[in-house]
C-alpha cells in the first residue's frame, strides 16, 4: 500500500487532489526506479503505464528519421508522464527517457482511465495538466526555432535545476547537444564561456549553477513564460 502523505509530498500533481479523491488512486500507484537511460515511451506507440515522479527528470524528445532529437518538454515531480491517456489519446507522440535517475508512482493506462471516468475532479485535473503540458510544447517549438543556442542553453540548465530543486546539474554534454539539437561541440565552447565568467562551475556530467541571476539574464524569455504557466493552468477552481 503507498503512504498517502508521503506519495501526495513528493509529487505536485497529486498533492492537488483531497485525501478522498486521492484514495481512488492509492491502492494502484507502484513505485519503481528511473535510470538513467530508461526509454519510457517512443513515438507511434501504445502507452501502457502513466507515471508520477517523485525525484529525478524525464525528457520528452521529438524524434527524426534520422535519429536526431531535440528536446520538447521535461517532466519532473511538478507533473506526470502519460495523462493525456485519460482523455482517450492512447499513443505516445515523442520519446520520453530518463536523464536524471529518480524514482515514480506509476499506474497501468486502463485504471487510470476507469479513475478520470469515475472521479469529476480528478479528470478536470488530468485534463487542465493535459493544456498546461501542451502550452509549454508549444513555448518550446518557439524557442528552438526562433531563439540562439546559447539563450536555451541557459534555459535549460535553469529548467533542469527547477525540476529536480538543486544547483547541481547531473547532466552530460552530449544529453545537453541532444536538448538543445546542436552539435557536442557546440555545446563545448557554450559552457566553456559561462565557465570563465563564473556562472557555472563544470566536471565530467556534472554542471553546477554558481551564478543564478547572470544565468537568467543570459537565458531567453521562454524561461520566465513556461515558469509562470502552471499558476495559469493548475488554479484551483473556486
Amino acid at each position: 500500500m503507498t503512504n498517502r502523505h508521503d506519495a501526495q509530498a513528493h509529487n505536485e500533481l497529486l498533492a492537488t487532489l483531497s485525501p478522498s479523491e486521492f484514495s481512488q488512486l492509492r491502492q494502484q500507484l507502484k513505485q519503481v526506479p528511473l535510470d538513467q537511460g530508461d526509454v519510457l515511451y517512443d513515438p507511434g506507440e501504445r502507452t501502457q503505464y502513466v507515471y508520477f515522479p517523485l525525484a529525478g527528470m524525464i525528457s520528452l524528445l521529438s524524434v527524426m528519421r534520422d535519429g536526431k532529437a531535440v528536446e520538447i518538454a521535461a517532466v519532473g515531480r511538478e507533473g506526470a508522464l502519460g495523462v493525456h491517456c485519460g482523455i482517450g489519446m492512447l499513443h505516445s507522440n515523442s520519446r520520453a527517457v530518463v536523464e536524471i535517475p529518480g524514482s515514480s508512482y506509476r499506474i497501468p493506462v486502463g485504471l487510470f482511465q476507469k479513475f478520470v471516468r469515475d472521479s469529476e475532479r480528478l479528470r478536470d485535473v488530468m485534463s487542465r495538466y493535459s493544456e498546461l503540458r501542451l502550452a509549454q510544447t508549444q513555448q518550446w517549438a518557439a524557442c528552438n526555432a526562433l531563439h540562439g543556442a546559447e539563450a536555451r542553453l541557459s534555459r535549460s540548465l535553469l529548467h533542469t535545476s527547477d525540476i529536480i530543486r538543486s544547483d547541481v546539474v547531473p547532466v552530460t554534454q552530449e544529453f545537453l547537444s541532444q536538448m538543445l539539437g546542436v552539435r557536442r561541440t557546440t555545446v563545448t565552447g557554450l559552457a566553456r564561456e559561462l565557465l570563465q565568467t563564473g556562472v557555472i562551475r563544470y566536471t565530467r556530467g556534472r554542471i553546477e549553477i554558481c551564478d543564478r541571476e547572470q544565468l537568467r539574464k543570459s537565458a531567453c524569455e521562454c524561461y520566465e513564460v513556461v515558469q509562470r504557466l502552471p499558476a495559469q493552468f493548475m488554479r484551483q477552481k473556486r
